[in-house]
């Protein structure tokens, strides 16, 4: 049994990598705390590392080992794939058949006397790992520049291609989720469907202005179908924002500034918002009356 299990607090979640050649690998920071809630500074930690899939509680469909050490801040960065197996093949898991979470079981003193867990959801499967899982050819690619916007994200249904496009520029640097501060519920909290989110905002009783309003009211191309991003369709866009800068320029393309958030259309349960920090790869809690930056986003 564990003892006084305590989160490890995934550095809100996660930098991907991929590599051409096998294994794949996966790109992963956490911040270690012991059992007495102090952080676990420039020391050697052992790590058991567990990709389950369907839900916290589901079945491992990899598990490996690795031995580490966390820095100064008590941040330990490693690259999932690249320990010693214990079950399964990275490259082989089917990341389309999500949702997976990441299990991550710590022992503190360097060894596999694991005292220390916690579980976390993979909020978006990586482009690049679902891709070369899957025999399907794509028309459209990342980077493609498509009926007024960007591509950040490809997917078939069916075998019918569709894609998310983002704006070519922040529709605001500095915007609010709403004016209005109480909250929405159910039909604003979607990880997924941003555009069932930013309706039911422009919807909400006493709504005058929002990051949502700004989206919904912006058209490039002749395109009009625009509004603000769920968290998961934001972490999308950070998962792309490498080749999105590289084709739009710093300047036009995704911002990663230390303190530079993007607002998403997700409400979270207890009345604050997701929001997506480019700089850190990481999604995390905000008020409604948090300032941050707008991008507009639309299907196709």
């Amino acid at each position: 049994m564990m003892k006084n299990v305590i989160t490890i607090l995934v550095a809100f979640l996660m930098t991907i990598n991929v590599f051409s050649q096998a294994p794949q690998k996966m790109s992963y920071q956490a911040v270690i705390r012991n059992i007495s809630n102090t952080l676990v500074t420039s020391s050697p930690i052992g790590m058991r590392i567990s990709i389950i899939q369907g839900s916290a509680l589901g079945t491992s469909v990899y598990v490996e080992t690795q031995t580490l050490a966390t820095n100064t801040n008590g941040l330990a960065t490693l690259e999932i794939g690249s320990g010693t197996v214990i079950t399964g093949t990275f490259s082989n898991i089917n990341w389309a058949a999500g949702p997976y979470f990441i299990k991550t079981e710590t022992d503190p003193n360097g060894g596999a006397n694991y005292s220390i867990s916690g579980t976390t959801e993979l909020l978006s499967v990586p482009y690049s790992l679902f891709s070369a899982a899957s025999t399907n050819g794509f028309t459209h690619y990342i980077g493609e520049l498509y009926q007024g916007g960007i591509i950040v994200f490809v997917w078939k249904v069916s075998g019918i291609e569709h894609g998310l496009i983002a704006s070519l520029t922040d529709v605001s640097v500095s915007s609010n989720y709403s004016n209005v501060s109480s909250q929405i519920g159910l039909s604003a909290e979607s990880f997924r469907d941003g555009q069932t989110n930013t309706t039911s905002i422009l919807n909400q009783s006493g709504h005058v202005s929002s990051a949502a309003l700004l989206c919904d009211s912006y058209s490039s191309s002749g395109y009009n179908n625009w509004y603000l991003p769920s968290i998961w369709e934001l972490s999308q866009c950070n998962i792309a924002a490498y080749i999105i800068n590289e084709i739009l320029g710093d300047v036009n393309g995704f911002q990663a500034g230390f303190n530079i958030g993007y607002i998403s259309s997700t409400e979270t349960t207890n009345n604050g918002i997701w929001m997506q920090n480019f700089h850190y790869s990481s999604s995390g809690n905000g008020a409604k009356n948090t300032f941050g930056r707008v991008r507009a986003v639309r299907k196709f």
